[in-house]
């Protein structure tokens, strides 16, 4: 077995923890499954046997090769860069499944969140510890862009962790499976780029108080005008306040 590190790469191997993936997933005729990067089809041989209208995205040319000897036309293999991908072309109600590799794991989310409006619901195999900070709440030592950010557009729910011993090639790291589900009616920020400007800021520097590291951004008064305390760290604040703030910081700009 040939294992590409451009490519982050760990194939899965335990059955157990394959067999649990899929259910976690259960997948219907009736859906339409995106999995990104198969490999050699661990998970994907499960996914085919429910019926769904099944579609791979997979870089490696070599696996493409190899997957489609396999399944032949059974399924629709996309030779792509999933980073790059235009998945707003592929339907929707897209329930969307992976072990992704993890050195694309974050800029990989934030392109799909681009794309929530028709996503069912996502289960990935990632980093336990990007599971963590993705699921974390406020005031926790995980929380920070990734949660705050993952959680305007998703709810997340950590379903297990997986050993390094699942895999042929053993990652240095623990692993864990997520749920991710697209809010139903998500709360919008006035401005997207205000939200995305004031939880980076923040959190660039998130060991000062918020009354600092928003200094650029916002005044003491303006934080206290939407009754947060200017003394408060940025991992205390919700996602309700950082959307307060960005409101906030759109109003300003525009007068």
């Amino acid at each position: 077995m040939t294992v590409r590190k451009r490519f982050g790469q760990h194939f899965l191997k335990d059955p157990n923890i394959i067999r649990r993936i899929v259910e976690e997933v259960s997948p219907r005729p009736v859906d339409h499954v995106i999995e990104i990067g198969p490999g050699h089809g661990a998970i994907t041989d499960l996914l085919a046997a429910s019926g769904c209208r099944l579609q791979l995205v997979e870089i490696d040319r070599d696996l493409v090769r190899e997957l489609g000897e396999r399944y032949g036309t059974q399924i629709n293999i996309l030779t792509a860069d999933a980073l790059k991908l235009d998945y707003g072309s592929l339907g929707n109600s897209l329930r969307i499944v992976g072990n992704l590799p993890y050195n694309i794991s974050s800029p990989l989310l934030f392109k799909l969140y681009e794309y929530t409006e028709q996503i069912q619901d996502m289960v990935f195999m990632l980093q336990e510890e990007v599971v963590d900070r993705i699921c974390a709440a406020a005031g926790s030592k995980d929380y920070g862009r990734l949660s705050v950010m993952s959680q305007y557009y998703c709810s997340a729910e950590k379903l297990f962790k997986v050993a390094p011993s699942a895999f042929s090639l053993k990652p240095k790291v623990n692993s864990a499976i997520i749920r991710l589900t697209p809010h139903q009616k998500p709360r919008q920020a006035k401005n997207f780029q205000c939200l995305q400007e004031i939880v980076t800021t923040a959190f660039n520097q998130r060991r000062k108080t918020i009354r600092n590291s928003l200094k650029p951004l916002l005044n003491v008064e303006q934080l206290t005008s939407l009754g947060i305390d200017s003394n408060l760290r940025p991992e205390v604040l919700g996602l309700e306040e950082f959307i307060n703030c960005a409101n906030l910081l759109w109003e300003l700009r525009q007068r």
